[in-house]
């Protein structure tokens, strides 16, 4: 077999993940042609067929499929390599980019922000917030915070905190209903979802149906709504934190729902950047910040029982 033609391997990796030759052509700015040419080219200098040929498509052969789970970690961590040496040979300073939801960011995030400065002046961070989960690897992302169970392929992560729903509303509502039983609060405005809330009532004891007057596909939106005197939310814990502890918001029972994996927040990168020191960085950080949430909160409610 001869040299490896190196400068192929990424029409490769793209043709074989691709849904069509179409969606490749489109993914590298090449033309079929073009595509077809590099992975004959390709195929002679190997001296085995990668794809079969379709109509419409190539699919990958055994020998293909092989090659492929040796090429597409290779060519990741040459691209990850790039990016670190190019931050490198622009002085100290590491530029991270992160994606996260939008409510994670204003909530809890945003307002740390300073103390990560202050402890980390040499690395800037860059936050994509989306509803939608990014894929890092394509989208140029160093890592993202994500909630629930994954399936994350091709990353590996870090399980960071386990946030449950907590039954939380503005001062007013407190005052109504601390000390009640728990069927008053069904008189009362309900804010977020019907199955999360009946959920909550039937392992408080009181199963029933809920009718919210308003759902939200957005936490922050919800909590914000909460503050302003709304109605009643089941927010996470995590991240009411700052409200609870400013008085903008109560707990007003002491039930919490543990979605079991559903709740935890999980810090994912691609696998080689796990030795990155930026990465790194950020992951000790943010266990120290939640540590630091959790045990506020802890002082706040010996404080407010």
């Amino acid at each position: 077999m001869s040299r490896v033609p190196l400068q192929f391997l990424p029409t490769f990796v793209a043709v074989a993940r691709a849904p069509s030759l179409r969606a490749a052509a489109d993914q590298l700015h090449l033309t079929h042609s073009a595509i077809s040419q590099q992975i004959r080219l390709l195929e002679e200098q190997l001296g085995f067929a990668l794809f079969e040929r379709s109509a419409r498509r190539l699919l990958l052969t055994g020998a293909g499929a092989s090659f492929l789970r040796t090429v597409e970690p290779a060519l990741a961590q040459i691209q990850a390599g790039a990016r670190v040496a190019a931050e490198l040979s622009q002085g100290t300073a590491y530029h991270l980019r992160l994606t996260l939801l939008p409510s994670f960011a204003q909530r809890w995030l945003l307002p740390r922000m300073a103390r990560w400065r202050q402890e980390h002046p040499d690395i800037a961070l860059d936050l994509h917030t989306s509803l939608q989960v990014a894929d890092l690897k394509r989208e140029g992302f160093h890592a993202a915070l994500r909630q629930g169970t994954g399936p994350w392929r091709g990353l590996e992560g870090t399980r960071l905190v386990q946030s449950p729903l907590i039954v939380v509303a503005a001062p007013l509502f407190a005052e109504r209903l601390l000390g009640r039983p728990l069927s008053a609060l069904l008189d009362e405005p309900l804010l977020g979802d019907s199955e999360n809330w009946e959920r909550w009532f039937a392992q408080a004891g009181h199963p029933c149906r809920v009718h919210p007057v308003a759902s939200f596909n957005d936490m922050g939106l919800m909590l914000q709504a909460a503050e302003q005197g709304m109605g009643v939310t089941l927010g996470r814990q995590l991240m009411a934190a700052d409200a609870l502890r400013a008085g903008r918001l109560v707990q007003l029972f002491e039930t919490e729902m543990v979605e079991d994996t559903r709740s935890a927040l999980w810090l994912l990168h691609p696998p080689e950047l796990v030795d990155w020191p930026p990465l790194q960085a950020l992951r000790a950080w943010l266990e120290s910040e939640f540590a630091l949430t959790a045990a506020l909160q802890t002082d706040r409610v010996h404080r407010d029982p």
